[in-house]
């Protein structure tokens, strides 16, 4: 697997960029620049730079609601989409990532009753086959990162998914702690990230790291926001079902303060070493 975080300097071309990836010790690089002009004539500065160190690029992320209640949002939303995945053609990344959405109107990414609903599974269809069928990507996948309040929240949900789209450039972004949300995930998360390998493993691109814990509290309360090995999810499963993927299967640490992004990459790498994955 190839991992990338956050880089802790400021850079201001290509070559610095590229330098600094890997003095921070990460083989997959983040999407390097905003995406639309002016920035789309300066990126192919920074394609040359990665393919030179041999550092691939891991995902491009098209953060937006796709099935925003309001329509010109969800039309905007849908535009944005399509050029986040132009983007990651062009890198050859191994994904576009986004969430679904939310028919929440006032949060793009919250919880709302309507979440779960047959109709917003049909809108979340219709959007990605839009989002996908526009681009024709040939070198990258669309992708869904998994979540706790909107499809898809569990393999079976993802597999349903890539039924219904049914499109080959449809694929799987895994975060298991976005499905972290019961106590019997929370406390048997090794069990439950076999389970997503063992279903989605052929379709995955690219994960995320970080990790959670479960609060003593009335009523249930996860919290995430740790970073990879300071809370409750099972690394050891985790590593070891990533490593029987494509090797260039990316695990981008995500959600942690930039100064915890080495003692994060350390933890990992440590982690691998421990289970002679690396």
């Amino acid at each position: 697997m190839r991992i990338v975080g956050n880089i802790n300097e400021k850079t201001t071309d290509a070559a610095s960029w590229i330098a600094a990836i890997q003095r921070a010790g990460y083989t997959a690089a983040a999407n390097p620049l905003p995406f639309g002009e002016p920035h789309d004539t300066d990126v192919e500065a920074y394609i040359q730079a990665a393919a030179g160190a041999g550092i691939p690029f891991a995902e491009v992320g098209a953060w937006s609601n796709p099935i925003d209640p309001d329509p010109v949002k969800a039309r905007d939303a849908i535009a944005l989409c399509q050029k986040a995945l132009h983007r990651a053609e062009r890198l050859g990344a191994r994904c576009c990532v986004n969430i679904a959405g939310s028919r929440n109107p006032g949060k793009w990414d919250g919880p709302h009753p309507d979440n779960f609903s047959c109709d917003t599974f049909d809108l979340i269809v219709q959007s990605i086959r839009e989002i996908i069928d526009v681009v024709q990507p040939k070198r990258t996948f669309y992708t869904l990162e998994t979540m706790p309040w909107i499809f898809p929240s569990s393999p079976d949900e993802y597999l349903a998914l890539i039924k219904a789209i049914d499109r080959p450039a449809f694929a799987v972004h895994l975060d298991p702690v976005n499905m972290i949300n019961c106590p019997q995930r929370a406390y048997r998360s090794g069990d439950f990230i076999r389970e997503c390998f063992e279903k989605l493993g052929p379709y995955i691109k690219s994960c995320h790291a970080k990790d959670f814990i479960l609060r003593d509290t009335l009523t249930l309360h996860i919290d995430e926001f740790l970073r990879p090995g300071a809370g409750m999810l099972d690394y050891d499963m985790y590593l070891r079902e990533l490593a029987k993927l494509d090797p260039d299967t990316t695990l981008v640490i995500e959600h942690i303060p930039d100064a915890e992004h080495p003692i994060a990459l350390e933890y990992l790498l440590g982690k691998l070493k421990e289970l002679k994955l690396a």
